[in-house]
């Protein structure tokens, strides 16, 4: 996918019609892909652009704070050098503004549809604890099943917390191990203990089997939201 530059709005020529079919080249990738319900990382550089108007047209031209991940002090100075050139230009201010108001309209449909993928996939997803759950559950193992494919991935898991402005926010950093094929002999509970015998510094270690019961894009689709997931289901079980 071409991706959308963070300031594609008010650099270069600024001309309605020109950004518009910038917009749409970009929106119409991104349909493509949520029709073959791939999400990431799609939906969340929809949602980050989307958010980026936003917060310029509440003047605060993308403020480090706001966009941590995504945004360079380079870029910062170069969105906030050309606000500063445009501001005094009112035929200019317009034309952004309407840019701004088409994109944001046409964008949250997409928006919406990349959502209700996401949530329909949550929603055919099953987490099952394995054996004993240790009372810190935030360090341990999880296998992967997409639908009914034989085939699974074991990934470890680490559960951090970091603060926000006005809140605590849990993240969630995996490695992947291995795979193995599910039978009758390979089964979620035989790998804890193939797991327990491999790492014995974790004796007793959280351990989930999370597997969807329809086949996703494993690593666009299903592998971030059954993290999302996991997180949210450790976080409300603990």
């Amino acid at each position: 996918m071409k991706p959308l530059s963070v300031n594609w709005f008010i650099e270069g020529y600024i001309d309605f019609e020109q950004k518009k079919y910038v917009l749409l080249s970009y929106l119409q990738e991104i349909n493509r892909h949520f029709d073959k319900s791939r999400l990431y990382p799609n939906l969340a550089d929809l949602i980050f652009h989307y958010n980026n108007l936003v917060e310029f047209k509440k003047n605060k031209s993308l403020m480090q704070q706001a966009f941590p991940l995504r945004l360079t002090q380079a870029d910062i100075d170069a969105v906030k050098l050309t606000y500063q050139k445009i501001i005094q230009d009112d035929q200019s201010m317009q034309e952004i503004e309407q840019i701004i108001a088409y994109a944001m309209a046409q964008m949250n449909p997409a928006i919406q549809i990349g959502k209700e993928i996401y949530d329909f996939v949550e929603s055919r997803l099953n987490i099952n604890p394995i054996g004993i759950i240790p009372l810190m559950p935030y360090h341990g193992y999880f296998s992967l099943r997409n639908g009914k494919e034989h085939t699974c991935f074991i990934y470890e898991y680490q559960i951090t917390i970091f603060e926000g402005k006005d809140d605590k926010y849990r993240g969630i950093n995996i490695n992947f191990l291995e795979n193995y094929e599910y039978s009758i002999v390979n089964t979620p509970e035989a790998m804890k203990l193939k797991l327990i015998n491999r790492n014995k510094f974790m004796p007793n270690p959280a351990v989930y089997y999370v597997h969807s019961d329809i086949t996703f894009p494993l690593e666009q689709t299903l592998l971030p939201v059954a993290k999302r997931s996991l997180v949210k289901y450790i976080s409300n079980a603990a």
